[in-house]
């Protein structure tokens, strides 16, 4: 070979290098989509992996070039750590995009805009958690193997490794709630406890699981805010969760209303709304009442609807459709309070002695009320008017019960 050549031959080595690392991974790519011609979302989701590929072989293939066509000197050997350096990072670019991959593919398969989709949600939640620790520990694995490949930090972790105890126990201190909100996220990623896209009350708020991390969860509330709650919320404390076996769900609509409110009309009326709606799953439409006391009657009205967001418009719907009945049909079933007032020649019809009275131990008794024996049924009393009565009173009395009878005594003396 011309001597002119070998100071050029390394260069050289990479360059050929570098186009055989491009044709590999480009032959790599065209054999994987054809394996999985089935997959056609794949074509789509494998482009963020092309870039970490070629980088990887081109640079595994100018590492063999260096080693072939230089000796072993001391700027070979820098640039080779360099390269080492590249490479982990490189591998570990690779490997997340192949969890990303991975994700998209059955994320792509199990959909979630469909009528029964707790199963794909289920798998989505648990999906996303996996790649996120897998990320994390890739990211950590690599960042540990680029601290390996220099000589000084080996040894320092060689001898750190007689304390790595203490260390352990001293990072578990430290770390501890942050330790617990990861393991809590973990536990709601595979017990199932709730899932992206549940409909949960949390904190009397209603909302969506929109985002499930290691260390916290995303709450979507209706009203478009966020409740961002720490992991071991959803393990420590109760919270509702409308969609855990299946979104159909039910809910009441209460009316306080006159005792004249006509109920069969109202049913006929409930029944006309719920027909002429699409909200209503037909599965419950009731009218009852479930209370009948304070001058009201209470009328409940149980309504079924295929998830919680149409329920909620059901609910207004019939709210407001009995509402307009009532007003224009039936106004007397309004709530209404009543006051009645005796009428003057209705007083003065009352005997004096019948409004002063007199008064005896424990009561106070009309002037014209004929007396009674003590032990007459009619007359009888929990604690007084009969013998029997006053006994249970003494059984019942505590202590100080004489100084209450002779203050008794000395009123009775005084009238």
């Amino acid at each position: 070979m011309h001597e002119s050549l070998i100071p050029a031959m390394p260069f050289l080595a990479m360059a050929l290098a570098i186009v055989a690392g491009l044709v590999l991974s480009w032959l790599v790519r065209r054999i994987v989509l054809r394996l999985n011609r089935k997959n056609p979302e794949l074509g789509e989701t494998s482009r963020v992996a092309r870039l970490p590929l070629r980088l990887a072989l081109c640079l595994v293939g100018v590492r063999i070039a260096l080693a072939m066509t230089t000796e072993d000197v001391e700027w070979r050997r820098n640039v080779d750590h360099l390269l080492v350096i590249v490479l982990i990072a490189t591998v570990a670019w690779l490997a997340i995009a192949m969890l990303l991959i991975i994700e998209s593919i059955v994320l792509t398969r199990y959909r979630v805009d469909v009528a029964d989709n707790r199963r794909a949600r289920r798998l989505r939640t648990q999906v996303i958690l996996a790649r996120r620790i897998g990320v994390a520990l890739i990211a950590l694995v690599a960042l540990g193997s680029m601290m390996l490949t220099f000589p000084a930090i080996q040894a320092l972790g060689a001898g750190l490794l007689a304390s790595a105890g203490v260390i352990s126990i001293v990072a578990g201190l430290a770390a501890q709630t942050s330790l617990v909100n990861v393991f809590a996220g973990i536990q709601l990623a595979f017990t199932d406890a709730i899932r992206v896209d549940d409909v949960v009350v949390v904190q009397k708020e209603w909302g969506r699981i929109e985002e499930i991390t290691l260390t916290y969860v995303v709450v979507h509330i209706w009203d478009d805010r966020r409740l961002i709650l720490p992991s071991t919320y959803f393990t420590t404390t109760p919270f509702e969760n409308w969609t855990r076996r299946q979104s159909e769900v039910m809910g009441t609509v209460e009316f306080d209303l006159d005792w004249r409110a006509p109920l069969e009309e109202m049913r006929a009326e409930l029944k006309k709304v719920l027909a002429g709606t699409e909200l209503w799953d037909e599965r419950a439409g009731v009218l009852q009442i479930t209370d009948a006391t304070a001058g009201f009657v209470r009328v409940r009205i149980l309504v079924s609807a295929a998830d919680s967001a149409s329920l909620f418009d059901l609910r207004c719907l019939i709210r407001e459709e009995l509402v307009l009945f009532l007003q224009q049909e039936h106004p007397t079933a309004l709530p209404h309070v009543r006051l009645e007032s005796l009428p003057a020649a209705a007083a003065d019809s009352v005997p004096p002695g019948a409004r002063s009275g007199t008064r005896r131990p424990g009561k106070l008794v009309a002037a014209d009320e004929p007396s009674r024996h003590p032990s007459d049924p009619h007359d009888s009393q929990l604690f007084t008017g009969s013998i029997e009565a006053v006994q249970r009173s003494r059984a019942f009395s505590g202590p100080g019960e004489d100084v209450f009878e002779d203050r008794d005594k000395s009123i009775a003396a005084q009238n």
